[in-house]
């Protein structure tokens, strides 16, 4: 467990905004130690994160959802304290291995829940309307005038939303849709109480029935071994032919080459993608086709969200390096106690 003798000793494996790097500065001036990955556009792969670690007696990572921080990894700095991790999920970080050795683990959960809710609306409404595929046909020179047969998309007001996952993120999806007359069906493990179902014109229902009767279905699950692949073929073949899915929680939440045949084959109408199950390699398939909106892993990425998600991750460091319990700790035992975290 951190111990407030502790000197803070921190390796950043990705430059975030600066008012997180500022606070951390602040935090090690004298003999402390932060150091930042210069390039900032490139992941360290584990083998050169393991070599930095090594190189640096550090006592604080300061890490991302792409950098897989296992037992291997853990080795490299036998001196590791705190695992800051700048995401909600933490499914890069092995909790368990972590737990065991003493190191707490820390996230950023509900900072960014109504910028991911903003952005998957987004999504939605843009492969609703063709809005990609239009853009992409006005700059090709292909618009020669007005005409009633064209980029006709589908209406999003009145229609019916699914959600998969009804967590933070999932019900301020919920509270957009009530603003299109948007009636909601969810499929949670935990139902909502009937004041917050009826706020937010929400029903509970088996997934079968969701997918089966969804115009959109929108997943906001986390991530783990019960909902790898929670769509596959055969989910997909339950949806409407003009039904549509939106994706901004786990990639591999979805079977991708599934995905792709019923986009080929007009299974469901389209899809709209912010994260894939290999990033950031993306399925060949899903670039050649017109139905499908994808962008590359940016719900979160408004200035303000970012920058409080990072200054998060570095109070997260700052409490625990003082010896003191950080607010948002996944693995609670390090410090003798049990938490439950929403973290969808």
């Amino acid at each position: 467990m951190p111990s407030h003798a502790d000197t803070i000793r921190v390796l950043m494996t990705q430059l975030v905004p600066e008012k997180a790097v500022v606070r951390l500065e602040e935090a090690v001036r004298g003999e402390g130690v932060l150091d930042i990955n210069p390039e900032q556009d490139r992941i360290w792969t584990k083998a050169e994160l393991i070599d930095k670690l090594k190189a640096g007696d550090y006592n604080v990572l300061y890490c991302m959802l792409t950098n897989p921080i296992d037992a291997e990894v853990m080795d490299a700095a036998p001196d590791l304290k705190i695992i800051a991790n700048v995401a909600v999920g933490y499914n890069n970080v092995d909790v368990a291995e972590a737990t065991r050795r003493g190191i707490a683990v820390t996230n950023t959960p509900g900072v960014l829940t109504d910028t991911t809710a903003d952005f998957a609306f987004a999504l939605l409404m843009a492969v609703a309307r063709r809005i990609v595929e239009a853009d992409r046909f006005l700059r090709a020179g292909k618009f020669h005038g007005w005409g009633p047969m064209m980029m006709m998309g589908q209406d999003v007001h009145g229609k019916t939303l699914g959600i998969i996952g009804f967590g933070r993120i999932g019900r301020a999806v919920a509270r957009r849709a009530s603003g299109f007359d948007m009636p909601v069906l969810y499929y949670d493990r935990a139902p909502a109480d009937p004041d917050t179902e009826k706020a937010l014109n929400a029903r509970s229902v088996p997934m079968e029935e969701l997918l089966e009767w969804s115009d959109y279905v929108t997943i906001h699950t986390d991530y783990n071994p019960e909902t790898h692949h929670l769509i596959g073929k055969p989910e997909l073949e339950r949806m409407k032919p003009t039904a549509y899915l939106v994706n901004t929680s786990r990639g591999a939440c979805v079977d991708e080459a599934a995905l792709v045949n019923a986009l080929k084959n007009n299974i469901i109408a389209g899809a709209a993608l912010d994260v894939f199950e290999r990033e950031p390699q993306i399925n060949p398939g899903l670039l050649e086709l017109d139905n499908v909106v994808i962008v590359p892993h940016i719900a979160s990425a408004s200035l303000e969200t970012r920058t409080e998600m990072a200054l998060m991750a570095a109070n997260n460091i700052i409490v625990a390096m003082r010896g003191e319990r950080p607010p948002n700790i996944v693995n609670p035992e390090v410090y003798g106690q049990q938490q439950q975290t929403d973290n969808r």
